[in-house]
């Protein structure tokens, strides 16, 4: 899972790089996926795994208008990683 991240994303606001990630998969795997087992059999997140910083992104038009443009959230990377293991299993 972990190799198969794309490396050129953003970090979120707990800026953990998907580089880093990805370079150090094989240590991080374990504390990783016991992290999240924790999580999960708990049933709580991490204050920062639900933060996230929002950016207006332009799409077109007049640039002084609010309707010109389109919020774009950037979450906590391992947010996504849990993410996509749930969705991969419900699938």
């Amino acid at each position: 899972m972990l190799y198969a991240i794309k490396i050129d994303k953003s970090p979120g606001p707990d800026g953990i790089r998907l580089l880093f990630l990805h370079n150090t998969a094989e240590e991080v795997a374990g504390p990783l996926t016991m992290i999240l087992k924790n999580s999960l059999a708990e049933g709580i997140l991490p204050h920062v795994w639900k933060r996230a910083n929002i950016s207006p992104i332009y799409k077109k038009g007049a640039r002084n208008e609010a309707g010109n443009y389109r919020p774009v959230s950037l979450t906590s990377v391992i947010c996504k990683i849990l993410e996509v293991m749930i969705k991969d299993s419900m699938l």
